[in-house]
């Protein structure tokens, strides 16, 4: 990367947090050795753990508080009480300039609002949204938003191609990333007035986006573009029959080596392709659910991966800071024509 990257981290969040935490750091910090960790938690909790990792104790430092969110706590309560939790006090660091980004494994809601409230939105960006990457059939696409915004409207979903443009363009390193809004048909007509006033914004909007329309369900696995739109409620309806999708088959195909003696004696044949097959479908490689459109960089992990998963939440964390994410999707804002269809249709803000 060239330059020094400063991660604070909320090492009090997670199932198996801190010793997911650390050891999720330890492996990112021998991919990217310019990177720096302020460790945000209970020092008596996390020391004792930090001191097994003598190299990576060398680029962390740790700031002490007793407070943590609980998973299931609900937001009301955060919000009143919990100003002085591990999380609240990693996004605080972002927003003072102390760090150029944060991970978290807790409460996903919770991290969301605090991001929304301390390091607020890009301008141009009514509404952050949760994107994250996709294993497709021709790599890989990023889809936003997952569930930070059950309704919306046509502009902010104009606003979420953009931010999911220019991340595949600098992460995922796709040169002229394809775009589709999720719908239930790829015809013109298809959806309601929300998605195709969104479609004929993009196609108005200037920019040089590559805009293929609609999409429908069965695109995002075949990797049909590079970028799939939606709300949050479709977004996160999609992402979660994807996941169980994937266990149902993982589980088929166990049972199915298991049946007699010969299928035990074909897996043994199988093994190195079954093993490719899981590490290209394993959920920890695309561990990591970026808030694009928030003043800074946040990433949610999720909160049950284990260190092989964090670590991957941290690298998309250091990209987007390497990359320059947030004043690249501040240019590309600044770059489009008002149209019509975002003036007209208010029904969802």
């Amino acid at each position: 990367m060239g330059q020094e990257i400063i991660l604070a981290l909320d090492a009090m969040g997670g199932d198996e947090a801190p010793d997911m935490v650390l050891k999720g750091a330890n492996i990112a910090r021998l991919r990217y050795p310019d990177l720096r960790f302020v460790l945000f938690g209970n020092e008596s909790v996390i020391h004792p753990v930090l001191t097994r990792f003598k190299k990576l104790a060398t680029v962390c430092t740790i700031e002490h508080t007793e407070e943590t969110i609980k998973s299931d706590e609900k937001l009301s309560v955060v919000l009143r009480k919990r100003r002085k939790s591990s999380m609240s006090l990693a996004v605080d660091a972002v927003g003072r300039g102390d760090a150029h980004g944060v991970v978290s494994a807790g409460n996903t809601g919770a991290l969301m609002a605090f991001a929304k409230i301390i390091l607020r939105t890009l301008p141009g960006i009514d509404r952050p949204a949760m994107g994250s990457i996709f294993p497709t059939q021709r790599g890989e696409s990023v889809m936003l938003d997952l569930g930070a915004n059950i309704d919306c409207n046509s502009a902010n979903l104009v606003q979420f191609a953009i931010m999911g443009e220019v991340f595949a363009r600098n992460v995922l390193g796709v040169n002229e990333p394809t775009i589709g809004l999720l719908n239930i048909g790829s015809e013109e007509g298809k959806g309601n007035e929300t998605i195709r006033n969104a479609a004929a914004a993009l196609r108005q909007s200037g920019l040089p986006i590559q805009f293929d329309g609609f999409v429908e369900g069965d695109d995002i696995a075949a990797g049909t573009v590079d970028v799939v739109v939606t709300d949050g409620f479709a977004g996160n309806i999609a992402l979660k029959t994807a996941e169980g999708t994937a266990r149902l088959y993982g589980g088929y195909i166990r049972n199915a080596f298991k049946r007699s003696l010969m299928s035990r004696a074909g897996y043994l044949l199988a093994r190195p392709a079954l093993k490719m097959l899981r590490e290209r479908l394993d959920p920890r490689t695309y561990n990591g659910a970026m808030f694009l459109g928030v003043n800074g960089v946040a990433v949610k992990s999720h909160g049950g991966t284990d260190h092989k998963g964090f670590a991957n939440a941290l690298s998309v964390a250091a990209d987007m800071v390497s990359q320059g994410i947030n004043p690249k999707i501040i240019a590309e804002l600044s770059r489009i024509k008002i149209v019509e269809p975002l003036e007209t249709n208010r029904a969802a803000v």
